[in-house]
């Protein structure tokens, strides 16, 4: 996917720091200890971040974390928080590869990834946050009840999560290839989530608990 360009970004980022961090390279965070909240909710790759700030006007008592590492598009995310703060949630900035560094062991309770990139060449299978170097990564941040929620429109990426997944080994409590058909579980939309049920494009989903 090709990225444009948004004036202004990088500044803007910078200027808004009671809304978002923007990571460097080596900076240990360990952004729990900074929380008053029970519970911590994160989104990796939020993208422009109509997911986690929807969760986050639904879930006060909820602290949310949503991380993406291209700036021109976490920006649309601080727009949304400058004009109407939220106190709950808070934007990172920043490349997964670094995830340990944001938080402390067995300090999360839900790990999101909506629509990831499903990096489909298989030189780059490392690169997709379903493999099992990011799996162990979920499992050494989340608490013994946390769980992993995953959700794409890619049918071969879905299936090579599964597979990943379950041979961890995880334990898939939810599946469905029909997400918008199932009333039964609740669902908020991503931007692109809205454009692919316009097309009546089918959504898989699944939950899972290490």
């Amino acid at each position: 996917m090709r990225l444009r360009h948004v004036k202004g970004a990088k500044e803007k980022i910078k200027n808004h720091p009671e809304f978002i961090i923007d990571h460097k390279k080596g900076d240990r965070l360990l952004l729990d200890e900074q929380f008053n909240k029970d519970k911590i909710h994160v989104e990796i790759g939020m993208g422009k971040g109509q997911f986690i700030y929807t969760l986050a006007q639904n879930n006060p008592d909820i602290q949310f974390v949503g991380i993406e590492k291209y700036d021109s598009v976490i920006v649309r995310a601080l727009e949304k928080l400058i004009e109407e703060p939220l106190d709950n949630l808070l934007l990172l900035r920043a490349d997964a590869n670094f995830l340990l560094d944001f938080f402390n062991e067995n300090s999360l309770d839900r790990v999101y990834l909506t629509f990831s990139d499903p990096w489909p060449k298989n030189r780059h299978e490392k690169r997709r946050l379903t493999h099992h170097r990011f799996l162990k990564m979920y499992e050494t941040l989340l608490k013994d009840d946390g769980d992993l929620h995953f959700k794409t429109d890619n049918d071969p990426f879905f299936e090579y999560s599964v597979e990943s997944i379950e041979s961890y080994p995880m334990t898939i409590t939810y599946l469905t290839h029909n997400l918008h058909d199932d009333s039964n579980h609740p669902n908020i939309m991503t931007e692109f989530e809205e454009k692919f049920k316009k097309l009546n494009q089918h959504i898989n989903k699944l939950v899972a608990e290490f």
